[in-house]
């Protein structure tokens, strides 16, 4: 019996992250808002930023060769409106650049950005925000 309650706890549990991962339709959460006699849509995108990560021991060339697969990859997010800003930053700070991610959940931009050649060799991390910000000012 007790087998079969926590079985049915974990499958209640469960159930919403399983929804929404398998909801692909998902929009991002939006809501109106006033300001100086001006209706806006609000919209909750994420910030990602990469930062210098532990794992900077390759070569020129590997470096190299990753940057390469780093900028297609971020390049193809944009193309497909998954990216709406991208860039790098300037200085010597460990913030190296930060991308706009257009997406419903915080999950779904820690997917995309775990997922650049650059975070799975180690030479970046990620670190996500949720940004709210007008739709329409500066973002698609």
């Amino acid at each position: 019996m007790k087998n079969l309650f926590l079985s049915l706890l974990f499958v209640l549990i469960s159930a919403p992250a399983f929804a929404q991962e398998a909801d692909s339709t998902a929009q991002p959460e939006t809501f109106d808002y006033e300001w100086g006699g001006e209706k806006m849509t609000m919209q909750k995108y994420f910030i990602v930023f990469l930062k210098s990560g532990p794992e900077r021991s390759q070569s020129e060339e590997e470096a190299m060769k990753l940057q390469q697969q780093h900028l297609a990859y971020l390049g193809g997010l944009y193309e497909e409106g998954i990216i709406n800003l991208n860039g790098p930053s300037g200085g010597e700070g460990d913030i190296r650049g930060f991308s706009v991610y257009n997406v419903a959940t915080i999950e779904q931009a820690k997917e995309y950005a775990e997922n650049d050649p650059m975070v799975k060799a180690g030479r970046l991390v990620v670190e996500v925000h949720p940004w709210w910000l007008a739709k329409g000012s500066g973002v698609k």
